[in-house]
Protein backbone atom coordinates (compact mmCIF):
# COMPACT_ATOMS: atom_id res chain seq x y z
CA UNK A 1 0.00 0.00 0.00
CA UNK A 2 1.40 3.40 -0.96
CA UNK A 3 1.87 6.12 1.62
CA UNK A 4 -0.86 8.19 -0.02
CA UNK A 5 -3.35 5.33 0.06
CA UNK A 6 -2.39 4.49 3.63
CA UNK A 7 -3.01 8.11 4.60
CA UNK A 8 -6.43 8.02 2.92
CA UNK A 9 -7.27 4.77 4.66
CA UNK A 10 -6.22 5.86 8.13
CA UNK A 11 -7.65 9.36 7.93
CA UNK A 12 -11.05 9.34 9.52
CA UNK A 13 -13.79 11.88 9.65
CA UNK A 14 -13.91 13.84 12.90
CA UNK A 15 -16.66 12.63 15.21
CA UNK A 16 -19.84 14.56 14.64
CA UNK A 17 -21.11 16.77 17.45
CA UNK A 18 -24.23 15.90 19.35
CA UNK A 19 -27.13 18.29 18.65
CA UNK A 20 -26.78 19.77 22.14
CA UNK A 21 -23.04 20.37 21.72
CA UNK A 22 -23.60 21.91 18.28
CA UNK A 23 -26.28 24.22 19.70
CA UNK A 24 -23.85 25.33 22.38
CA UNK A 25 -21.10 25.99 19.83
CA UNK A 26 -23.42 28.04 17.63
CA UNK A 27 -24.71 30.05 20.59
CA UNK A 28 -21.19 30.86 21.79
CA UNK A 29 -20.25 31.97 18.27
CA UNK A 30 -23.41 34.02 17.83
CA UNK A 31 -23.32 35.99 21.10
CA UNK A 32 -20.45 38.38 20.20
CA UNK A 33 -21.96 38.87 16.73
CA UNK A 34 -25.34 39.73 18.27
CA UNK A 35 -23.61 42.16 20.63
CA UNK A 36 -22.06 43.85 17.58
CA UNK A 37 -24.89 43.72 15.02
CA UNK A 38 -28.03 43.17 17.10
CA UNK A 39 -30.99 41.41 15.54
CA UNK A 40 -29.71 42.41 12.09
CA UNK A 41 -27.02 39.73 12.27
CA UNK A 42 -27.66 37.06 9.66
CA UNK A 43 -27.54 33.32 10.14
CA UNK A 44 -25.13 33.24 7.18
CA UNK A 45 -22.69 35.47 9.09
CA UNK A 46 -23.02 33.30 12.20
CA UNK A 47 -22.45 30.16 10.15
CA UNK A 48 -19.31 31.60 8.56
CA UNK A 49 -17.93 32.58 11.97
CA UNK A 50 -18.66 29.09 13.28
CA UNK A 51 -17.11 27.40 10.26
CA UNK A 52 -20.29 25.53 9.37
CA UNK A 53 -22.91 25.59 6.65
CA UNK A 54 -25.92 27.82 7.23
CA UNK A 55 -28.20 24.79 6.97
CA UNK A 56 -26.50 23.29 10.03
CA UNK A 57 -27.97 26.08 12.15
CA UNK A 58 -31.47 25.11 11.11
CA UNK A 59 -30.89 21.50 12.04
CA UNK A 60 -30.68 22.50 15.70
CA UNK A 61 -32.76 25.72 15.72
CA UNK A 62 -36.21 26.06 14.20
CA UNK A 63 -35.48 29.58 12.96
CA UNK A 64 -33.42 32.69 13.63
CA UNK A 65 -35.77 33.86 16.38
CA UNK A 66 -35.20 30.67 18.32
CA UNK A 67 -31.45 31.14 17.98
CA UNK A 68 -31.68 34.74 19.24
CA UNK A 69 -33.77 33.65 22.22
CA UNK A 70 -31.25 30.93 23.05
CA UNK A 71 -28.46 33.51 22.97
CA UNK A 72 -30.41 35.81 25.30
CA UNK A 73 -30.94 32.88 27.66
CA UNK A 74 -27.23 32.07 27.62
CA UNK A 75 -26.22 35.69 28.22
CA UNK A 76 -28.57 35.92 31.22
CA UNK A 77 -27.72 32.52 32.64
CA UNK A 78 -25.64 32.66 35.85
CA UNK A 79 -23.87 29.38 35.00
CA UNK A 80 -20.64 30.85 33.66
CA UNK A 81 -20.37 33.48 36.42
CA UNK A 82 -20.98 30.90 39.13
CA UNK A 83 -18.33 28.58 37.67
CA UNK A 84 -15.81 31.42 37.70
CA UNK A 85 -16.65 32.33 41.29
CA UNK A 86 -16.38 28.70 42.36
CA UNK A 87 -12.93 28.49 40.75
CA UNK A 88 -11.47 31.32 42.85
CA UNK A 89 -8.87 30.08 45.33
CA UNK A 90 -10.30 30.66 48.82
CA UNK A 91 -6.83 30.41 50.37
CA UNK A 92 -6.05 33.87 48.96
CA UNK A 93 -6.53 36.96 51.15
CA UNK A 94 -10.06 38.34 51.07
CA UNK A 95 -9.23 41.44 48.97
CA UNK A 96 -7.76 39.25 46.22
CA UNK A 97 -10.76 36.92 46.29
CA UNK A 98 -13.23 39.77 46.01
CA UNK A 99 -11.20 41.48 43.26
CA UNK A 100 -11.37 38.30 41.16
CA UNK A 101 -15.09 38.04 41.93
CA UNK A 102 -15.70 41.66 40.91
CA UNK A 103 -13.80 41.13 37.67
CA UNK A 104 -15.82 37.99 36.84
CA UNK A 105 -19.17 39.58 37.67
CA UNK A 106 -18.45 42.79 35.79
CA UNK A 107 -17.60 40.70 32.72
CA UNK A 108 -20.88 38.80 33.20
CA UNK A 109 -22.84 42.06 33.43
CA UNK A 110 -21.06 43.53 30.40
CA UNK A 111 -21.98 40.46 28.37
CA UNK A 112 -25.61 40.68 29.48
CA UNK A 113 -25.77 44.38 28.71
CA UNK A 114 -24.18 44.01 25.27
CA UNK A 115 -26.59 41.30 24.15
CA UNK A 116 -29.74 42.77 25.69
CA UNK A 117 -28.91 46.30 24.56
CA UNK A 118 -28.21 45.22 20.99
CA UNK A 119 -31.57 43.47 20.81
CA UNK A 120 -33.45 46.47 22.14
CA UNK A 121 -34.06 45.37 25.74
CA UNK A 122 -33.50 48.75 27.32
CA UNK A 123 -31.63 48.77 30.59
CA UNK A 124 -30.75 45.10 30.25
CA UNK A 125 -34.22 44.14 31.46
CA UNK A 126 -34.50 40.48 32.34
CA UNK A 127 -37.22 38.99 30.08
CA UNK A 128 -38.28 36.35 32.59
CA UNK A 129 -37.39 32.73 33.18
CA UNK A 130 -34.48 31.44 31.13
CA UNK A 131 -32.91 27.99 31.27
CA UNK A 132 -34.89 27.27 34.43
CA UNK A 133 -33.48 30.27 36.31
CA UNK A 134 -35.59 33.34 37.02
CA UNK A 135 -33.92 36.65 37.79
CA UNK A 136 -34.37 36.03 41.52
CA UNK A 137 -32.98 32.51 41.27
CA UNK A 138 -29.99 33.71 39.25
CA UNK A 139 -29.22 36.40 41.82
CA UNK A 140 -29.56 33.87 44.63
CA UNK A 141 -27.07 31.50 42.99
CA UNK A 142 -24.49 34.22 42.45
CA UNK A 143 -24.90 35.48 46.01
CA UNK A 144 -24.47 31.94 47.33
CA UNK A 145 -21.17 31.64 45.44
CA UNK A 146 -20.06 34.97 46.95
CA UNK A 147 -20.96 33.71 50.42
CA UNK A 148 -18.60 30.76 49.89
CA UNK A 149 -15.81 33.21 49.06
CA UNK A 150 -16.51 35.18 52.24
CA UNK A 151 -16.98 32.22 54.57
CA UNK A 152 -13.28 31.78 55.54
CA UNK A 153 -13.35 35.33 56.98
CA UNK A 154 -16.70 35.06 58.77
CA UNK A 155 -15.19 35.86 62.17
CA UNK A 156 -13.60 39.08 60.87
CA UNK A 157 -16.74 40.40 59.14
CA UNK A 158 -18.97 43.02 60.77
CA UNK A 159 -22.07 41.34 59.38
CA UNK A 160 -22.90 37.74 58.33
CA UNK A 161 -21.39 36.64 54.98
CA UNK A 162 -24.89 36.44 53.49
CA UNK A 163 -25.48 40.15 54.12
CA UNK A 164 -21.98 41.17 53.01
CA UNK A 165 -22.46 39.17 49.79
CA UNK A 166 -25.76 40.96 49.10
CA UNK A 167 -24.15 44.36 49.70
CA UNK A 168 -21.20 43.55 47.45
CA UNK A 169 -23.45 42.23 44.69
CA UNK A 170 -25.61 45.34 44.92
CA UNK A 171 -22.59 47.64 44.71
CA UNK A 172 -21.39 45.92 41.54
CA UNK A 173 -24.77 46.41 39.88
CA UNK A 174 -25.32 49.98 41.02
CA UNK A 175 -21.82 51.46 40.82
CA UNK A 176 -22.50 55.14 40.05
CA UNK A 177 -20.96 56.66 36.94
CA UNK A 178 -19.61 60.21 36.82
CA UNK A 179 -18.76 62.11 33.69
CA UNK A 180 -15.38 63.39 34.83
CA UNK A 181 -14.08 60.35 36.72
CA UNK A 182 -13.15 56.92 35.31
CA UNK A 183 -14.98 53.88 36.61
CA UNK A 184 -13.41 52.14 39.56
CA UNK A 185 -11.31 49.13 38.68
CA UNK A 186 -12.31 45.89 40.42
CA UNK A 187 -9.39 46.36 42.85
CA UNK A 188 -10.37 49.96 43.64
CA UNK A 189 -14.00 48.99 44.10
CA UNK A 190 -13.03 46.24 46.56
CA UNK A 191 -10.79 48.64 48.49
CA UNK A 192 -13.65 51.10 48.93
CA UNK A 193 -16.05 48.30 49.82
CA UNK A 194 -13.78 46.80 52.48
CA UNK A 195 -12.24 49.98 53.90
CA UNK A 196 -14.78 52.71 53.22
CA UNK A 197 -14.34 56.11 51.64
CA UNK A 198 -11.63 57.38 53.99
CA UNK A 199 -8.00 57.17 52.96
CA UNK A 200 -5.68 54.93 54.92
CA UNK A 201 -4.12 57.84 56.79
CA UNK A 202 -7.42 59.29 58.05
CA UNK A 203 -8.45 58.70 61.66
Amino acid sequence: MTAAKEHQTTRRRAPSMSPERRREMIIQTAIPLIAEYGAAVTTAKIARAAGIGEGTIFRVFADKDELLQACVAEALSPEHAVRELDAIDVSQPLPERLTEAADALQAHMARMGAVMGSLGHRGGKHPGTVRGASRTESTTRIRAALVELLEPDRAALRRPPEQIAALFFGLLFTQPRTGDEPDLTPKELVEVFLHGALSGGAE
